[in-house]
C-alpha cells in the first residue's frame, strides 16, 4: 500500500538535540582557548551558532526540494564537488593549516570542500546505483563505474592529505555497494587490492606510522605521539558516572588538543559523565534507526539509496569519531557530526537531514 506520512519528528528532535548539545559544548570547550587566542571567549560559540542557523535554513530548503531534482542534477553535483576538491589543492587558493590543504578561505570564513563532497558523492551514488540496479551484479557495467568515480573523489581527498576522510568515504562507498546488491566477491577483491595501498600510505608516511604505533602501544610515548589519546583517556575517564559538571572539565585547559573539534566527545565524558556520553550515543542511534526506517519504507530506489547513504554519512562518521576518542581506532581527523565545531560539516549534515525529512514526508512509501 502506498501513502505519505507526516514529518519524522523523532529524527528532527534527535538532530536538534545534538546540535543544541554541540553549541553548549563548543562554548564549554573553547571559551578559554578563544579568549587566549582571539581575546573573545565567545568567538567559537558565535560562529558555531551562525553555522547552525545557516544549516537550519538549508535543511528547510532541502525539506521542500523534490528529491527528483537531486536525481536530475546528480552529475553536475559530482562535477562541482570534484572541481572544489581540485581548486583546494591549487597553491595560493587552497588554505594550508596543520600541514594539509583542506580549506578554501573567504575573508575570515573558511570551508572544507571535502565535507560537501561527502554529501555530493552520496547523491551521485544513489542516482548511479538506482540507474544500474539491474546491472549491479555485473563487474563492468554495475560495480566498476561507481568504484572508479568514487575513487576519483577519494583520491583527491587523499591528496590534501586527509587519510581519515578518505578511509571514511571508502568504507561508505563499499557499504552502499553491498546493500545495493553488488557481488560480495567484487567487494572483497577490491578491499584486498586496497590493503597494500593503505599499508604503503600508513608505513611510508612518518606521522601516520606514528599514529598507528600510538594506537597499538599508547603508553610507550606519553609525551609525544600518544599525548593526544592519553589526554583523551584522562578526560573521559575522570568524568565518572555523572561528570565533573558543565564547564568544570580540566583536560580542555591546554592539555587535550582540539577539545572543541575532534575530541569534543572526551570533554562530554568528563563534564557530563558516562550518562551524558550515553545520551549522545543514544541520539546518534535514533538518527541511524530513523534513517534506516525511512529508507526501508520507500518505493523509489533512488530514495532508498539516498536515505541509506545520508544515514551512513552521519552515523558512520559518528562511530569512527567516538571509536578514536575511546582508543578503539587510530587517531583520525574526523569530527563528531552536529556536535564538534566546524561550519562546513554542520551545514552539510543538516542539509542531509533535510533530504531525509523530505523523503519521510513527500516520497512514495510502501
Amino acid at each position: 500500500m502506498k501513502g505519505r506520512k507526516r514529518l519524522d519528528f523523532i529524527l528532527l528532535f534527535a538532530v536538534l538535540a545534538l546540535v543544541g548539545i554541540g553549541i553548549v559544548m563548543v562554548y564549554s570547550t573553547s571559551a578559554i582557548l578563544a579568549g587566549d587566542r582571539f581575546g573573545d571567549p565567545y568567538y567559537f560559540l558565535k560562529r558555531q551558532a551562525l553555522y547552525a542557523a545557516v544549516g537550519f535554513v538549508l535543511m528547510l530548503v532541502m525539506m521542500f526540494l523534490p528529491h527528483e531534482t537531486l536525481k536530475r542534477v546528480a552529475y553536475p553535483i559530482l562535477i562541482f564537488s570534484v572541481l572544489l576538491l581540485v581548486v583546494v589543492l591549487v597553491p595560493g587558493i587552497g588554505h594550508r593549516s596543520g600541514g594539509a590543504m583542506r580549506w578554501l578561505k573567504i575573508q575570515s570564513f573558511s570551508f572544507q570542500p571535502s565535507e560537501f563532497a561527502k554529501l555530493g558523492l552520496v547523491i551521485f551514488l544513489a542516482y548511479l546505483l538506482a540507474k544500474k540496479e539491474e546491472k549491479i551484479r555485473s563487474f563492468s557495467f554495475g560495480f566498476l563505474p561507481p568504484v572508479l568515480l568514487s575513487g576519483l573523489v577519494i583520491a583527491l581527498v587523499m591528496k590534501e592529505p586527509d587519510f581519515g576522510a578518505a578511509f571514511f568515504l571508502t568504507v561508505m562507498v563499499f557499504l552502499l555497494l553491498f546493500v545495493s546488491g553488488a557481488r560480495v566477491i567484487y567487494i572483497v577483491g577490491a578491499f584486498l587490492i586496497a590493503i597494500p595501498v593503505a599499508y604503503a600510505l600508513l608505513m611510508n608516511v612518518g606521522y601516520r606510522y606514528k599514529r598507528l604505533m600510538s594506537f597499538i602501544r599508547p603508553w610507550e610515548d606519553p609525551g609525544g605521539t600518544s599525548f593526544q589519546i592519553i589526554q583523551s583517556f584522562l578526560s573521559f575517564g575522570s568524568g565518572g558516572l555523572f561528570g565533573l559538571g558543565l564547564g568544570e572539565g580540566r583536560q580542555k585547559l591546554f592539555f587535550l588538543p582540539a577539545p572543541h573539534t575532534d575530541f569534543i566527545f572526551s570533554v562530554i565524558g568528563e563534564e557530563l559523565g558516562l550518562l551524558g556520553a550515553m545520551v549522545v550515543v543514544l541520539l546518534f542511534f535514533i538518527v541511524a534507526l530513523r534513517g534506516i526506517q525511512i529508507a526501508l519504507s520507500l518505493e523509489d530506489r533512488f530514495g532508498v539509496y539516498l536515505a541509506l547513504g545520508i544515514t551512513l554519512m552521519i552515523s558512520l562518521q559518528a562511530a569512527i569519531n567516538m571509536g578514536v576518542v575511546l582508543g578503539l581506532l587510530p587517531t583520525k581527523g574526523l569530527t563528531l557530526p552536529f556536535v564538534s565545531y566546524g561550519g562546513t560539516s554542520l551545514i552539510a549534515n543538516l542539509a542531509g537531514v533535510g533530504i531525509l525529512l523530505h523523503l519521510s514526508t513527500h516520497a512514495e512509501r510502501r
